[in-house]
């Protein structure tokens, strides 16, 4: 059973870059048909899908954050880590990282961290 924890600094200033950790024990992040993921959901709306880095590394970003966003991993830490350049006000919200599963066509999110608050204030 993969378990997951998020790491990284709770308070940026706007224009900062937001660097966060997962770290994953009880599973590999190389293992073919598995993935894994950045969420972050804002204080009063819903979950918002970042990202996410594949078992051979290779990174698929929204859209709408893909000029600010980078996935990087340390495999022989189990480590996955989340970059987001220039950060706003608007960044502020509750990250998580999470196993992604992939069956057919479905993507199943199975596994999560229990988030972690980052609030971008000056």
């Amino acid at each position: 059973q993969a378990q997951l924890q998020e790491s990284g600094p709770g308070l940026l200033k706007p224009s900062q870059t937001l660097s966060l950790t997962c770290t994953v024990s009880g599973d590999s992040i190389t293992t073919s048909y598995y993935a894994w993921s950045w969420i972050r959901q804002p204080r009063g709306k819903g979950l918002e899908w970042m990202g996410f880095i594949a078992h051979d590394g290779s990174t698929y970003f929204s859209p709408s954050l893909k000029s600010r966003t980078s996935i990087t991993r340390d495999t022989s830490k189990k480590q996955f880590s989340l970059h987001l350049s220039s950060v706003t006000p608007e960044d502020t919200a509750v990250n998580y990282c999470a196993r992604v599963k992939f069956i057919a066509t479905v993507n199943i999110y199975d596994y999560w961290g229990q988030g972690t608050q980052v609030t971008v204030s000056s």
